[in-house]
């Protein structure tokens, strides 16, 4: 029975390799993401893959890609994604920090964090707690995101800047 599980591993792993010219963690190959999110109670036609650390009050619209190697920490306080979001690999999302604790012995600060509906959330983002992302938002690769972010922006950077606003018609302005 084991043998023909790490077959069964092994032909998918060929297969996605094949098809896609992609090598994942073995987890990825077990586990399936549509069922993962689901399981998590994330919208339809949301995914995250195996490799991604899901801890404490986490919500997920429809229609959301959480990619490989996140965290999506709501273990200090809600955190919630919007529809229609794609959440890049690396990504780390947090409503606590310790610094005050481990400075000072005072307790853990805890707020919300909250991303809206069509965000495009970077490689390797750092998303710090009590940020609110709005609608319609595109973070930067290896930002560090410490502000709000109004709706139809752009910003990166550490520490994160808004660098331009996105008209509803797709055209840019600074």
């Amino acid at each position: 029975m084991l043998q023909k599980l790490i077959d069964n591993i092994f032909s998918k792993r060929e297969k996605i390799k094949k098809d896609f010219n992609r090598v994942m963690p073995i987890g990825d190959y077990i586990s399936d993401r549509w069922e993962k999110a689901k399981y998590l109670g994330f919208g339809e036609n949301s995914s995250i893959y195996d490799s991604s650390l899901v801890l404490g009050n986490v919500k997920v619209g429809k229609n959301c890609w959480i990619g490989p190697f996140t965290i999506l920490d709501g273990s200090g306080g809600e955190l919630t994604i919007g529809d229609n979001c794609n959440i890049s690999a690396g990504v780390q999302i947090y409503t606590h920090d310790t610094v005050d604790r481990v400075i000072y012995g005072n307790e853990v600060i805890k707020a919300n964090v909250s991303i809206g509906n069509n965000c495009y959330i970077g490689p390797n983002v750092v998303i710090s707690k009590g940020v609110k992302i709005g609608d319609y938002v595109v973070i930067g690769a290896n930002s560090f995101v410490n502000i709000d972010i109004p709706n139809y922006s752009k910003a990166f950077g550490v520490p994160a800047e808004i660098k331009w606003l996105i008209s509803e018609n797709n055209t840019t302005a600074n």
